[in-house]
């Protein structure tokens, strides 16, 4: 299983770029993990990744599973009543 910590901002104006490397990670293994602990900012650019990056992972039969939560995330996905449409438990970053 592979995994990538995302770290700083998950928002419009670090979207191209992200989406670079999450594409890009999303063919390093069949089972993959994004750490979104360290996420500090994130918009509806942001979410819009996310759900591409899991849309992405299951059509091309791949695992992927979002954990460590950070606030920032945790306030998009309830603002936007996604927090269970991942599938994914929630668990906290430790600093939270």
């Amino acid at each position: 299983m592979q995994t990538l910590a995302l770290d700083g901002e998950l928002t419009i104006y670090t979207a191209i770029e992200q989406k670079t490397a999450l594409l890009d990670f999303l063919t390093s293994d069949n089972e993959l993990e994004l750490n979104l602990a360290n996420v500090s900012e994130m918009d509806t650019a942001g979410l819009q990744l996310l759900i591409l990056v899991k849309r992405e992972a299951s059509q091309n039969s791949k695992i992927l599973r979002f954990v460590m939560h950070s606030k920032a995330v945790l306030d998009v996905l309830e603002l936007t009543r996604m927090t269970s449409a991942f599938g994914d438990q929630i668990v906290l970053s430790a600093k939270e």
